[in-house]
């Protein structure tokens, strides 16, 4: 891959997620979903990381002032929330934040 394709974003990302089993990324419509085997559980888009959420979980991406995962201007917004900036670059944050999200994906 030449330097001007690397997504160093994506790269950030699959590398402070490096301890989820079995995680991939999927090109997904210009955008990347991040899979933990078999459970779709997050979103790459626009170099932004968003979490699967529920009525519960969402409240703490809130708390942050993160907003839900909207593809176009016209869609209701969908159950994955921003990842707020402080989280994505704590390691151990980020990993229990993205447990939480797979625990969340695997009830639906």
């Amino acid at each position: 891959m030449s330097a001007s394709k690397r997504d160093t974003f994506l790269e950030y990302v699959i590398d402070q997620l490096s301890d989820i089993n079995g995680l991939r990324p999927k090109p997904m419509f210009g955008a990347h979903g991040l899979y933990a085997g078999v459970v779709f559980f997050g979103i790459i888009n626009n170099k932004r990381l968003y979490f699967r959420t529920n009525e519960v979980t969402s409240v703490e991406y809130e708390r942050y002032g993160m907003k839900a995962f909207k593809p176009m201007k016209d869609k209701r917004p969908m159950r994955y929330h921003e990842v707020p900036a402080e989280i994505l670059d704590n390691r151990e944050s980020l990993l229990e934040w993205a447990r939480t999200a797979i625990a969340v994906a695997k009830k639906v």
